[in-house]
């Protein structure tokens, strides 16, 4: 059980770590800096959510910690522990079509819409981790 007890930090290969599910009450943090972005993380045992530069970036229900978050324009890259199986939805491209890959297993294709988002299920009840990997096709 790795938890992000300062809420969101930034890894020595530069990616971002973030959320602890095991809170009871909201806790949140504002104004991170990581190269030139701003980030707001809120996080407790029912929701955890990322915000880059005021625009939605990451939400899990139930919470979740995150480790090795790492997004560019055409991919998505982190691993995610939570308590429960969570459902996970991810600011993306709009109109666009990603593979995504949990656990080194393909599952297949999915099409962003209008608003960008992309929401995946995964199974995290009895694991310690999981590894996420989204890629622009």
């Amino acid at each position: 059980m790795a938890v992000v007890s300062e809420l969101i930090r930034k890894e020595e290969n530069g990616a971002l770590s973030f959320g602890d599910y095991t809170l009871r009450t909201k806790a949140k943090l504002d104004n991170f800096d990581c190269q030139g972005d701003l980030y707001k993380v809120k996080t407790f045992n029912e929701i955890t959510k990322l915000e880059k530069n005021g625009m939605f970036a990451y939400e899990s229900v139930p919470g979740t910690t995150v480790t090795n978050f790492v997004k560019t324009n055409e991919s998505a890259s982190f691993n995610v522990e939570g308590a429960e199986d969570a459902q996970i939805t991810l600011g993306l491209d709009e109109d666009k079509t990603y593979n995504v890959k949990i656990d080194n297993k393909d599952v297949g294709n999915i099409k962003t819409g209008l608003g960008g988002k992309l929401s995946i299920s995964v199974e995290l009840e009895n694991q310690d981790s999981v590894k996420v990997e989204i890629f622009e096709v």
